[in-house]
Parts: C-alpha cells; sequence; structure tokens
C-alpha cells in the first residue's frame, strides 16, 4: 500500500532477523572476489531515525535491536549484524538504524552493485537522495518492484541476493511474492533469494511458506522468529519469517546458534518460540 511508512517499525524484531540474515548472506557472497549484486524489491527509505517522531510513536526498536545493544553475549552472527548497526552511530548512543539498502552498501565492495526498486513517492526521493553520487554502483528505481525485478535479472556477475520484502498490508502482496520468485527462477536460477514475510492472523501468511517451497526449484530454508501470542482482536504482528531460496549451506548452523538466543533476549511472552526448517542437498 503506498500509505506504508517502515519508519514506524524501524529497528523491531522483525528487523532484526531479516537484517542479521542480510548481513550474513551478504558476507558469505563477499568471500569469493568476484563482485556481487544486491537487489531490493521494497527497499524503503535507506536508513531511519529513531528519535524522529515516525519511530518515536511505537517505538518497536526498543523490543528489537534496542535489546541487543548493550548485551554482551551475542552470538558472532548476531555481534556481525549489531556492528553494523553501530556505523551509523559512532556516539555510541542508539539513534539511527539502516535499511536494508545502507546495509547492503556499508557491506559493499567498489565492484559490487544495488538495484533498489520503491514505489512509495516520498520513499524513493529520500532514497535517491541518499545514494547521490554513488553513481553506477547504486541505482534507485522510483516504481513497482515486482515489475522491475525482471528487468535486472540475470545480473552481469550471476551473483546476486534479491531480497522481497513488501509490507503485505495489500494480501494480494503474498501471491504476488510467489509468481515473482516462481518468474526469477527461470531468469536467474542460481540466484540467492531472500523472502520476508509477517506473522499475522490471515491466512494468507500462514500458507505463504508452504506456496513457497512449492516453486522452489532448489535447495530452500525456512526460518521464523515468534515473540509472543497473537493478539486477542486479531490484529498486530507478532513475529516473522524468512523464506530463503539457494541459502548457503552454512546457514542452518548460524540459525540454529542464533533463533534460539533471539527467542530468550526479544520474546514477550511465554509464546515466544522459533522455527527451522531446509532443503539443502
Amino acid at each position: 500500500m503506498l500509505s506504508y511508512r517502515h519508519a514506524f517499525h524501524a529497528g523491531n524484531h522483525a528487523d532484526v532477523l531479516k537484517h542479521m540474515v542480510q548481513v550474513f548472506l551478504l558476507r558469505h557472497l563477499a568471500q569469493k572476489d568476484k563482485p556481487w549484486w544486491f537487489v531490493d524489491t521494497h527497499a524503503g527509505a535507506a536508513e531511519y531515525a529513531l528519535d524522529g517522531e515516525w519511530a518515536r510513536k511505537n517505538a518497536e526498536h526498543e523490543t528489537g535491536i534496542a535489546r541487543l545493544w548493550s548485551r554482551e553475549d551475542l552470538p558472532a552472527a548476531v555481534a556481525d549484524y549489531v556492528n553494523e548497526v553501530r556505523r551509523l552511530n559512532p556516539g555510541g548512543a542508539l539513534l539511527r538504524y539502516p535499511g536494508s539498502p545502507q546495509l547492503a552498501l556499508q557491506l559493499s565492495r567498489p565492484d559490487d552493485r544495488l538495484r533498489l526498486f520503491e514505489l512509495h513517492s516520498t520513499e524513493s526521493r529520500v532514497l535517491q537522495d541518499h545514494f547521490a553520487g554513488a553513481g553506477s554502483r547504486v541505482l534507485v528505481k522510483a516504481g513497482d518492484g515486482y515489475a522491475g525485478l525482471p528487468s535486472v535479472l540475470p545480473p552481469p556477475p550471476r551473483r546476486a541476493l534479491v531480497l522481497i520484502d513488501p509490507s503485505y498490508e495489500d494480501k494480494g502482496d503474498y501471491a504476488r511474492v510467489r509468481t515473482a520468485l516462481e518468474d526469477a527462477q527461470t531468469r536467474f536460477a542460481t540466484g540467492t533469494y531472500l523472502v520476508w514475510y509477517p506473522q499475522v492472523q490471515r491466512r494468507e501468511a500462514h500458507e505463504l511458506a508452504g506456496a513457497l517451497k512449492r516453486v522452489a526449484r532448489g535447495d530452500w530454508l525456512h526460518a521464523a522468529l515468534t515473540v509472543k501470542a497473537p493478539a486477542e482482536g486479531g490484529h498486530g504482528l507478532h513475529g516473522s519469517g524468512l523464506f530463503i531460496l539457494n541459502p548457503p549451506w552454512t546457514l542452518p548452523a548460524m540459525l540454529r546458534e542464533c533463533l534460539p538466543y533471539l527467542v530468550r533476549v526479544l520474546g514477550q511472552d511465554a509464546r515466544a518460540t522459533q522455527l527451522l526448517e531446509h532443503r539443502i542437498a
């Protein structure tokens, strides 16, 4: 929906899960000298002011990144992610939070490339301003990421992480994500695709992971972090999940270490739990 602004949710538990895995996957791609591309279909803004009006409204970061900020027992992958957030906060206080594009930029090398799509007119302008001067390293397209994705696949180096994370305020996003992933595999079968989805009380949300398993042509991994019981009124986010197509073989071990830790630290009630399943040959 064009009304959606991620600033209301920046740094929450869903961002922690998504961005921890994003950092891990980009680190994996960087193990080889050959360049990679990062493609984001719903890029949002590049970074968010946690002391700004929108972020303060619900202060969702307080039950997300803020719970990790001062801990000294972080698992390696969690610590790596938190350290990337610290790069935006050199003074030590948690004031700014990086969106997926900013994290990708921080992890990129001179020959790596970012290709970003954002439909919301205000967010896309903010994104374009943020990356002004980046030249060919970062290209921002103000438009529909589903429609734009085919135009960047396959990327020239044949190595990429594609992030698909719409707001799902429009329930049609569930079907569009499935269609986009199915089409993307015909264009770039070996790419790594990271799909985020919300845990909400909606049938389409419960069924999405199963639908993506059915269209997956190769290896896949499904992980979820539930932080609390569903609300009695049926509204609100009680967790989130990730579906990764063509994950690295090292990802399950990382999540087996980190997910129980995140349940313990980010969990808000006794219903907090995690899920991890995969098919990796």
